[in-house]
């Protein structure tokens, strides 16, 4: 497993459209593999291919939850996911807001509304189509990692207003070192 570079606004590759995976070989469980331990090491919980400059719809995911989420002090439990292909089916008229933020934008978050439920297909490793639906924070980190393979950031989803001051942040901590 390698740990790969993470791009970052404004790097043209992430305004990119994904292709879809055509078989699920041993070449997509190794990217697969390699994106999760890049967003281990990056303290993420999901990630894009296309945020590792790989045009390609993989998606990894692990919320790494606490089984006790009063015990600051636990471990959080591991639990990676992979969806090859994940396509948004459905989404509830119910939205729900989180403090977003992202790998490719480091350090920066803002409040993003989304949809609060959303259904998704996509193949797992092994090549098996899956469906289900998702709440809560899963929900919202599969809508803004599926943006990503369409070539959308969650700060596409503020204000203008909102979005350049996130892109002020971010360029003053870049130059700030």
């Amino acid at each position: 497993m390698a740990i790969l570079e993470i791009i970052e606004v404004p790097h043209p590759g992430l305004r990119a459209v994904a292709a879809p995976v055509a078989a699920i070989d041993d070449e997509v469980r190794a990217i697969a593999a390699d994106m999760l331990e890049t967003m281990y090491t990056a303290k993420g919980i999901g990630l894009a291919a296309t945020q590792v400059a790989i045009e390609r719809r993989i998606v990894v995911i692990d919320l790494q939850e606490r089984e006790d989420e009063a015990d600051e002090k636990a471990d959080p439990v591991k639990n990676p996911q992979v969806f090859v292909n994940p396509e948004l089916t459905w989404t509830s008229e119910e939205h729900s807001t989180y403090n977003e933020g992202c790998l490719s934008i480091p350090d920066q978050y803002a409040e993003v509304t989304r949809p609060a439920r959303c259904r998704v297909t996509w193949r797992d490793l092994d090549g098996a189509e899956r469906e289900e639906e998702f709440d809560g924070l899963m929900s919202t980190c599969l809508q803004h990692e599926i943006d990503h393979l369409n070539g959308v950031l969650f700060i596409d989803h503020l204000s203008r207003l909102k979005r350049d001051m996130v892109l002020k942040k971010l360029a003053k901590a870049r130059k700030a070192g």
